[in-house]
């Protein structure tokens, strides 16, 4: 049988299930990674399975989001993290050495292998030829515990790239025209993967850009195959016995063909406030901007800042423009010191960030009221920059440059190709590995650091019969996780759920929480009613976990993201697809309605019946869940399953 590669390393990795589009497997885990924002309550999830040790080929917890440090709440995760992998034999990445994608590419990823990640941008490690996916934490913590990771078997679409890129146009111009045609939505339970010639011009930084960002179209994983330039790679990283070479096998089916000839491709902008709200820079050119910030898991490369540092050189940034650089990692951050990069971009009056998330999570460089902000990163949702009133709009690294030294927007293409900057790469990398510390350097016998912010994970009690109660919330078309649960300086709470809670939807409508805790001191059951592509962007489990612990029992929506749903699946809550979608309009917030005989519909398979009390209708809800799924949902999540089930 010839397969396409997403489902040869499928196949190798299958432990349940049937290899077909739309049947639900589970797959075995190689690599997991987490990082602070999600890692802390992945961990306290792990612990309370009693597992005594990690049972995966490596998992790293990586410190990057949340290294600003105001007052002592992020200090004290970062030690309970710290002090958790020197237990349970975890690699940890102290804060400083880099943000979490890069430096797993860098220094861990494997073709072939798999890896689950609890940040949605895990994806990255597609780059080098992994199945590399993001999750929940609690998905995570039961991978890191031995246990099968469950997805539904995706169908492929296959990108054939041809021709060479234009000087002056890159990667991040070829996955913005990718989600110009394919849009933030419908592309659930989908896998993206690259071939044909055009993928010999790009080196693997830049098809890691390319996974990385394919997160943002909603697919389960983008993947390119490992070839010579994953080789090359490889090599320069000193990890060239990692590399193997993976194909597709000829004759290999798809569901879907895009072709895309690089030649064709013209520098792209993501406008306020989507990433999938893509035009060709050239429309906006000479609009004024405010703000430019290069770095983020998504354009931090030594490659990326290097070609920034030669167009900065001997310039200066406009004046009426802030410019922030952040490199991706310390291996990049100590190169372009020592070749002269950093020292162009200090002199050009660049603002040298962390190699963090940073500015891209809201954590700092908040712009100023209506700014117009030019970025790298990979998300622009409204408000995410820490300023509700400012655009952000999403390029590549050359065009954030020329934007910077112009003080507006500049088409790369009207620059003469023998003026884009020469360079060349070096045929090693710099390799120091002191700042991942192994679980063998730590002391395992160091008792569990845990400060006053770090509580138990809550869970929530089995799924009733019946549910009765209110609408407490209903929201338009791509809410976003972010819209759910805010980041920035919000962050330093993930590790206290009740504290947290107090913010759900704090940027959407302040009184949520309010109001849910109301109806759960009246033993009333709380509900969300959403419309199209509902939990967009990260993979924060809190945007289900928070809700869960407020008493929200189901989400009402027209249409729901992967990770999202599999995470209200996760900590209980039925996650609900309008069968008409007209009958959005007929609930409104603070409706009154009722659900009955849950449990016997999910167990025959019927569609689940809303009773609207307030306006006397009844409304059809249809599912998306496994046999596996409807189990967890009943049990009140995947930590009570887990426990019952033996399962790790």
């Amino acid at each position: 049988m010839a397969d396409n590669l997403t489902y040869k390393i499928l196949r190798k990795h299958l432990v349940e299930g049937k290899l077909l589009p739309g049947e639900e497997i589970g797959i075995r885990i190689d690599q997991t990674l987490t990082q602070d924002a999600t890692g802390t309550m992945a961990y306290l999830q792990f612990e309370s399975m009693g597992i005594k040790k990690v049972k995966t080929e490596v998992s790293v917890s990586y410190v990057d989001h949340n290294t600003l440090q105001q007052g002592y709440e992020n200090a004290d995760d970062h030690k309970y993290l710290q002090s958790v992998a020197a237990k349970y034999g975890v690699r940890f990445s102290r804060p400083g050495n880099g943000i979490c994608h890069q430096v797993h590419l860098e220094r861990f990823g494997k073709p072939g292998k798999t890896l689950l990640g609890s940040d949605s941008h895990t994806p990255t490690g597609g780059g080098i030829g992994m199945i590399a996916i993001g999750a929940g934490g609690l998905d995570v913590a039961v991978a890191m515990g031995g246990g099968a990771f469950y997805l539904t078997a995706p169908e492929v679409i296959k990108i054939e790239l041809s021709g060479k890129l234009r000087k002056w146009v890159s990667a991040k111009d070829i996955i913005l025209h990718v989600l110009k045609i394919l849009s933030t939505k419908g592309n659930v339970n989908k896998v993206l993967e690259y071939c044909g010639e055009g993928l010999k011009t790009l080196s693997v930084p830049e098809r890691a850009t390319i996974t990385n960002m394919g997160a943002e179209t909603g697919v389960t994983t983008s993947i390119f195959p490992s070839d010579e330039i994953t080789e090359e790679f490889l090599f320069a990283q000193n990890r060239v016995q990692d590399y193997q070479e993976l194909k597709a096998d000829e004759g290999a089916q798809y569901d879907a063909l895009i072709k895309i000839n690089l030649s064709d491709v013209v520098p792209m902008v993501a406008l306020p406030h989507s990433p999938g709200n893509v035009i060709p820079v050239s429309e906006i050119a000479g609009r004024k901007i405010d703000q430019v910030e290069i770095g983020s898991c998504t354009n931090s490369s030594l490659r990326d800042l290097i070609i920034a540092g030669k167009i900065f050189e001997g310039k200066k940034v406009h004046p009426d423009v802030s410019l922030g650089i952040a490199p991706g990692s310390r291996q990049v951050f100590s190169m372009i010191a020592k070749n002269g990069t950093l020292a162009n971009m200090i002199d050009s009056g660049a603002r040298i960030m962390e190699s963090t998330c940073g500015f891209c999570i809201g954590c700092g460089q908040a712009p100023k009221t209506n700014a117009v902000s030019v970025r790298t990163n990979n998300r622009n949702f409204k408000g995410r920059s820490g300023t509700a009133t400012a655009g952000i709009y999403l390029v590549s690294v050359e065009t954030a440059a020329l934007c910077a030294l112009k003080g507006v927007f500049v088409d790369p293409l009207s620059k003469k190709a023998d003026e884009f900057p020469q360079i060349t790469l070096p045929e090693k990398f710099d390799v120091d590995d002191s700042m991942i510390i192994s679980s063998v350097q730590l002391r395992e016998k160091e008792k569990i650091f845990r400060g006053p912010n770090i509580g138990q994970p809550p869970r929530n009690s089995p799924l009733a019969k019946e549910l009765k109660g209110q609408i407490a919330i209903k929201v338009g078309d791509k809410i976003t996780t972010d819209h759910i649960m805010p980041a920035g300086p919000r962050l330093k709470f993930r590790s206290n759920i009740e504290k947290y809670s107090g913010f759900v939807f704090e940027g959407v409508d302040p009184y949520f929480a309010q109001r849910a805790k109301a109806l759960k001191e009246k033993k009333q059951d709380a509900f969300i009613v959403a419309g199209d592509s509902y939990g967009q962007g990260s993979s924060r489990e809190h945007a289900a976990l928070c809700p869960m612990f407020l008493g929200v029992k189901a989400v009402l929506a027209k249409s729901l993201e992967r990770i999202h749903a599999a995470n209200l699946v996760n900590f209980g809550i039925l996650p609900l697809v309008f069968l008409n979608p007209q009958d959005y309009d007929a609930l409104d917030a603070e409706d009154r309605i009722q659900m009955l005989d849950l449990t016997a519909s999910l167990d025959a398979g019927k569609s689940i019946t809303v009773e609207n009390k307030t306006k006397n209708k009844k409304i059809k809800m249809n599912y998306d869940l496994s046999p596996r799924q409807k189990e967890i949902i009943k049990a009140g999540g995947l930590l009570n399953y887990t426990k019952t089930a033996g399962s790790v």
